[in-house]
């Protein structure tokens, strides 16, 4: 599963994760840091990622469209990137299991 994480989060968690979540990027490494949440939305649909978030604007489309592609709601608010890091590793198996799940489109993560 490929995570695409939002432009609120550090560009260095792919490389940090690659183990569990090979394929990963950040938006600002695809040149997508300007882009609109529509913009990421679409890449992150074609591209086969999910998008982790801090921002309920992710939450809202994924409300309104469903998935691709699903998203990783974090809600706890910003922190550090290795406590970033230790939350998704800690929470890699329920992450993994929502990407082939048909009914889960959304998780939050406190």
């Amino acid at each position: 599963m490929k995570l695409l994480f939002d432009q609120n989060l550090s560009h260095r968690l792919p490389a940090l994760l690659t183990h569990a979540f090979p394929g990963s990027s950040q938006v600002r490494l695809l040149g997508l840091d300007r882009a609109d949440d529509a913009a990421i939305w679409r890449y992150a649909a074609e591209n086969d990622f999910s998008i982790v978030t801090l921002d309920a604007d992710f939450a809202d489309l994924s409300a309104l469209h469903g998935s691709p592609p699903k998203v990783v709601w974090l809600k706890c608010g910003n922190r550090p990137t290795a406590y970033v890091e230790q939350l998704l590793r800690d929470h890699s198996l329920r992450i993994l299991t929502m990407a082939v799940a048909e009914d889960v489109d959304l998780i939050e993560i406190a």
